[in-house]
């Protein structure tokens, strides 16, 4: 998992303050682009962001946060214009610990004068990696508890070059398909601490995890138990890999119980997996398992990118060919997931811009990441 791709940013004559909307409609993350524009030239004109089906994700927790700060906001047709002569250091306080918000409303922070202050922020490992690298430009935070985020504000950044922590989300993934097809897997350069409450769900399972400073190891139990969780913010279990977690219950001895509360709408994978014999009862925002012995390859949609990462895995331990359609969120969730599962002995292959095939591998998938 070790990173091996440059992108080098050069902001220097950066004037532009429009944002395409066929972009901003492509990925939830795009509205991220707010804060810093706001900070760097004081307006910004954009959509509402797109990106996963998976529930009600509205920007407000930014957009009221912003006007705290002094920023005047217009919405019309769609279109929301956002300006400020300049942005105010204010105590802001989240309703919920949102990642998006936390880092939008950070990095507005670090240009702002004066002290601001993040109540209820978000620190999930990917919000403490852009913490470091924005105090490897010259930015003055510091997190205190309870989950507070104080930020002196700084005249301006200086550029730096900075290593991106690796995917704990991708890292959970690999566990996942090698603990399904009763296989064995080393992800290298992943803080295990990262990922605390979903290995010990694993260990429950009876999967034998051995963690080291930076390496995680599983070696599949030859008969998994069910275990039940709640999805829940850092450093509880990840809302990103409840649906591959599902996989796994799904073939598991006994029954589960998975509650989601993070998206009210991130259990429609499991109608998916219905089809390829799963037992799965949904009652609201909870979905009751009962793991079968065999699940069986068919033709399936995944509605969003963890959606899609769940419906590989099954196809890896179904029987016959898995057609999985709704693959662009599959390819923009993940780089490169299906050659790095090659690699591992997947039979997996995208046939077209908009489908994959997957076929049961060798039971197992036994390599290093």
């Amino acid at each position: 998992m070790k990173n091996t791709k440059i992108l080098e940013i050069d902001a220097t004559s950066l004037e532009n303050y429009c944002i395409d909307h066929i972009t901003m409609r492509k990925m939830r993350a795009s509205v991220l682009v707010m804060g810093p524009l706001l900070a760097r030239l004081g307006r910004i004109t954009f959509t509402y962001p797109g990106g996963c089906v998976i529930g009600a994700r509205p920007i407000d927790y930014h957009i009221k946060n912003f006007k705290r700060m002094g920023v005047l906001i217009h919405e019309e047709d769609s279109f929301l214009t956002a300006a400020t002569s300049g942005l105010q250091a204010k105590r802001l306080v989240l309703e919920y610990p949102s990642v998006g918000a936390t880092e939008n409303l950070l990095m507005a922070g670090v240009l702002t004068p004066g002290t601001t202050q993040i109540i209820n922020a978000a620190l999930e490992p990917e919000v403490l990696d852009l913490i470091t690298i924005l105090k490897q430009m010259g930015a003055k935070i510091q997190t205190v508890t309870p989950a507070t985020i104080i930020i002196e504000g700084v005249e301006q950044l200086h550029p730096t070059t900075y290593t991106v922590m690796n995917d704990r989300l991708e890292a959970g993934t690999f566990l996942l398909a090698a603990a399904v097809t009763g296989g064995e897997v080393v992800i290298r350069d992943m803080l295990p601490e990262h990922l605390d409450v979903f290995l010990f769900k694993l260990e429950e399972m009876g999967h034998i995890i051995k963690t080291y400073s930076n390496v995680i190891t599983l070696k599949a139990a030859k008969y998994p138990r069910a275990v039940s969780f709640k999805t829940a913010p850092f450093p509880g279990f990840p809302t990103d890999l409840q649906a591959p977690m599902m996989v796994a219950q799904c073939l598991a001895e006994g029954t589960s119980v998975i509650e989601e509360s993070v998206y009210e709408n991130r259990l429609v994978h499991s109608l998916e997996l219905q089809k390829m014999s799963a037992q799965i009862k949904l009652e609201g925002s909870r979905a009751l398992i009962t793991g079968v012995n065999e699940l069986y390859g068919t033709d399936v949609i995944a509605t969003d990118i963890r959606a899609s990462a769940a419906l590989v895995i099954a196809g890896l331990v179904a029987h016959g060919r898995t057609v999985i359609s709704g693959v662009h969120h599959f390819k923009r969730g993940y780089d490169g997931l299906d050659e790095k599962l090659r690699k591992l002995g997947a039979k997996i292959n995208i046939i077209q811009t908009s489908s994959l095939t997957v076929a049961p591998c060798n039971k197992s998938l036994i390599d290093r990441i």
